[in-house]
């Protein structure tokens, strides 16, 4: 199952308390202070690793908690620090304040991480506290307690180039047909109910990622649909596919409504690359394909592309398109 956000709390471990002790040796009736410092608490570190790719494994552990510094002891033995917990995310994760829902941190490269709650302190034994004119004492320091918080992770995937399209355009079968991905494809809408990651072998030694969201339907930004709770996952990428079927009585206006969600979601996102590509070629006549590759839009990044997954029609030209276009955005 594909989880894109979880809400976790996260405890640090408290440090432990200093010791109040005294020499007790054979020669020594009235020894000193002996009391050892408290261990410091563990760390809670959030680390990205390349290996996951959903936050599943964090849906149904709400609460994680370091370990507790262990009280310091008697001859000077300081305490046991407590055990630090690494917690793996996948690669594109977002970390958010519960509260204020500002980022943290975005752990967007693999083994990136962030100390995201630090353990307490361990407190002073009494041998911290002797003076010349108190060689006795009997004071000791509590530990300090850790970091405790709640956050919110948010995972943004991280592709090269993110398929846009209405419901049933063909954006799965396209991602089958130039990657190893296998999404659930079937003639109707919705087949797609989750993201999909794909990696495109280009030539013999080259390679790219695309992104496949669910279809987005006019009104997505203030929720209809399903595509606007997946948006977010094509924040990252360089380049914008608009996928729309070649039978559609209207592709210009189609584009520009795809064009308009995507703007009201995010200006950052509307104003990336884009590239539209007709869908299902093998559907019409020449005569029409024709008339439909003649039409120019404005603002667009690139001229139409016409293709079909089907029979393989216009395929290496969308690849070479957006290779092309993929190199260009890397200046």
């Amino acid at each position: 199952m594909f989880i894109d956000y979880t809400e976790i709390e996260i405890h640090a471990g408290n440090g432990g308390k200093g010791a109040i002790a005294f020499r007790r040796e054979k020669y020594v009736p009235k020894g000193g202070p002996s009391g050892g410092n408290g261990g410091k608490g563990g760390d809670v570190i959030i680390r990205a690793h390349h290996n996951l790719s959903t936050l599943l494994d964090l849906k149904h552990k709400k609460v994680f908690k370091a370990g507790n510094g262990e009280p310091g002891g008697t001859s000077l033995k300081d305490g046991k620090n407590g055990k630090n917990i690494l917690i793996k995310v996948p690669i594109g994760t977002i970390v958010r304040d519960f509260e204020t829902k500002k980022i943290i941190c975005d752990l967007d490269k693999d083994l990136r991480e962030y100390l995201i709650a630090s353990g307490g302190k361990g407190g002073r034994g009494n041998s911290n506290f002797a003076t010349p004119t108190n060689q006795a004492p009997r004071i000791a320091e509590p530990g300090m307690p850790g970091d405790k918080k709640k956050i919110i992770f948010e995972l943004k995937l991280i592709a090269d180039v993110g398929l846009v399209g209405f419901p049933n355009a063909g954006k799965s079968t396209l991602i089958s047909k130039i990657s190893a991905a296998r999404p659930k494809i079937a003639d109707y809408p919705f087949t797609t109910l989750e993201p999909n990651l794909g990696i495109v072998r280009y030539k013999e030694f080259n390679s790219f990622t695309v992104a496949d969201i669910p279809g987005i339907i006019e009104g997505a930004h203030l929720g209809k649909g399903l595509g606007h709770k997946f948006l977010r996952h094509i924040e990252r990428t360089k380049i914008i596919l608009f996928l729309i079927e070649i039978t559609s009585d209207d592709y210009i206006q189609d584009y520009n409504i795809l064009l308009s969600e995507l703007r009201n979601y995010s200006q950052t996102l509307a104003d990336k690359t884009k590239i539209l590509a007709l869908s299902k070629a093998d559907l019409v006549d020449e005569t029409k394909l024709k008339k439909l590759s003649s039409k120019k839009i404005k603002n667009l990044d690139h001229h139409v592309i016409i293709f079909s997954s089907i029979t393989g029609t216009g395929m290496e030209s969308l690849l070479d398109t957006l290779w092309k276009a993929l190199q260009k955005e890397k200046g």
